[in-house]
């Protein structure tokens, strides 16, 4: 209810006006029965007609042209809501710590944008609709006292039973709303995950098992489902049947004194039609209970969004240190989990403003671990990292991130154009930057060969996974960033082409700091100094040459990798 009173504030006006103009429509509505009984009485007494008949045609307008109104400002008002959720949800997950994310399956965060504020749409205006239902039921009620007190007790009775039925009911509506939306969630992750490894699953045989699996989660949701639409059936059934055994109550209790002199004609069918009407209040309530507690369900999910950790965003005062190394990490711990093994423990380094540092180390190791602490996607468990002396405590996430440039492994690439991608960490870039761009990467000849250049839209150029990492290396050096972390960004690549990309990251190196991330140590063998981890610790640091003869496990990894340790002569083959 929080969050869904949060998301309804900025719109508490229009909350107000939807209930004034369901007070007014009310009002009309429940002067009907009076006007009618009017009517009636006005039979056989000689009495003009036109007066009562105007004034039932009048009320009848009013409340038409008044619900008209609410409706439309009601609806528009739901639509606005579901609007407001989505956008801070989109918010919230970009303010959001990346673990924050990472640690959730991405089928499952796009349901909460998608599938979730899209269930506030009724609750957005059922709290106004409880107000008036209530209002009109306890305005019906008492104008039915009005007309006879033994037929409103014969109501209330049969209100009463179906007041205690649909309390039992309601609290299993949101149960089963909050289970089937969470079993979407489950399908939307399985199902994201499964298609972005089609290729693996249909290579290993496996979609009818992988489908399965999917299905299941599927009829899962649909369980739950059924079992709030079945709760929802019965509250619907035993409200409406309730009211229609109350009205043939009515009906038999007022003909009988009726019959017996007790009650007027007029009266009994003015309270006939009142509860004829009670049975609007009573639909209303039943309707605008369920949708609240649909909405509730949805916003108990997205109140999990809005507990998620928010980067940083506020800097502290301080400024750059004179002659202080570019990134200097101190004792720098980190574990993902309080009994496991330390994925960094107590790592000491330092990055000089400019040069090439490559980072090795067998699987394992930490060095994705310590990229994610240099981006500060994690914060370390105990010391410090530093960005030309200052520390990254006192620093914003965006004040860090606009000092790096990163390029990833699997070398993603964002929806758009090939211009967009690469032009995606700077949009101001011109046109001869994005050329020389292109061409320090070798991907200028294939950029010429599509249909639209560089405004070909990613999703229609068939790159390959090397042309890919290319892209993604382009977008990080069309920054000129002081820091560019390339992880093995030149994987995917053949050798002519890595030989280009090579130079350009030897480039870069001259007037910036270069640190990779290297699995193929034939990226980094000319690597102005390299920094070599094992088991999260800081094994060895030095040149190439240097940590062939002083370290075993680097000469273990170069022997792996089939590169020929130099002779006497320091030549490689």
């Amino acid at each position: 209810m929080q969050i869904l009173l949060r998301l309804l504030r900025p719109h508490f006006r229009v909350l107000v006006l939807g209930l004034v103009l369901g007070l007014i429509a009310n009002a009309a509505n429940l002067a009907a029965p009076l006007a009618t009984k009017r009517i009636i009485d006005t039979l056989g007494t000689g009495d003009a007609l036109t007066g009562p008949i105007t004034l039932l045609l009048v009320l009848v307008v009013i409340g038409s042209v008044i619900g008209l109104w609410q409706w439309i400002l009601m609806g528009t008002l739901a639509e606005q809501v579901v609007l407001d959720a989505r956008l801070s949800v989109i918010q919230r997950y970009f303010r959001a710590r990346l673990a924050e994310l990472t640690g959730r399956p991405t089928g499952e965060l796009v349901t909460r944008v998608t599938a979730d504020p899209g269930l506030l749409h009724q609750a957005s205006s059922s709290i106004v609709g409880l107000i008036n239902a209530s209002l009109a039921f306890v305005a019906t009620l008492v104008l039915m006292g009005t007309l006879d007190l033994v037929l409103l007790l014969c109501t209330l009775a049969a209100v009463a039973i179906v007041g205690a039925v649909m309390a039992l009911l309601l609290p299993t509506i949101s149960k089963s709303q909050k289970a089937a939306q969470d079993a979407v969630g489950d399908l939307g992750g399985e199902l994201e995950g499964t298609l972005r490894a089609m290729r693996t699953v249909k290579a290993s045989r496996a979609e009818q098992r992988q489908g399965e699996r999917i299905e299941s989660d599927a009829r899962r949701a649909a369980a739950f489902n059924i079992r709030a639409a079945r709760r929802a059936a019965w509250v619907w059934t035993v409200s409406w049947s309730g009211v229609s055994l109350a009205i043939i109550a009515v009906l038999g209790v007022g003909a009988w004194r009726a019959d017996a002199g007790l009650l007027e004609v007029s009266s009994l069918i003015a309270f006939l039609l009142y509860a004829f009407q009670l049975m609007g209040p009573i639909g209303e309530l039943t309707n605008n209970v369920t949708a609240l507690q649909s909405g509730i369900a949805a916003a108990r999910r997205i109140s999990e969004v809005y507990a998620m950790t928010p980067e940083t965003s506020t800097p502290a005062p301080g400024s750059r240190v004179a002659d202080a190394p570019v990134l200097s990490v101190q004792g720098v711990s980190l574990n993902y989990t309080t009994d496991g093994p330390a994925a960094l423990d107590d790592v000491t380094l330092t990055i000089p403003s400019r040069g090439h540092t490559a980072i090795v180390g067998p699987s394992g190791a930490g060095k994705t671990s310590l990229f994610s602490l240099l981006l500060r996607f994690l914060d370390p468990d105990t010391g410090e990292i530093y960005l030309h002396g200052r520390p990254y405590r006192a620093l914003t996430h965006s004040e860090i991130r606009a000092e790096l440039a990163y390029v990833e492994q699997e070398a993603p690439v964002v929806p758009g154009t090939i211009r967009e991608n690469i032009l995606f960490s700077r949009p101001t870039a011109s046109d001869e930057e994005l050329a020389a761009v292109l061409a320090r990467v070798n991907l200028a000849d294939k950029v010429a060969t599509l249909p639209q250049g560089v405004d070909t839209p990613i999703s229609g150029a068939e790159l390959s996974g090397g042309e890919r990492q290319r892209i993604a290396l382009a977008r990080a050096l069309v920054r000129t960033p002081a820091i560019l972390l390339l992880d093995e960004a030149t994987a995917q690549m053949d050798a002519l082409t890595e030989a280009a990309v090579q130079s350009s990251v030897r480039d870069r190196a001259a007037t910036g700091a270069v640190v990779t991330i290297a699995h193929r140590l034939s990226t980094v063998i000319d690597a102005d100094h390299i920094i070599v981890l094992d088991r999260g610790r800081v094994r060895a640091t030095g040149t190439h040459q240097a940590l062939l003869e002083s370290d075993d496990l680097y000469r273990g990894l170069v022997e792996a990798l089939r590169i020929a340790v130099p002779s006497a002569a320091g030549s490689v083959s």
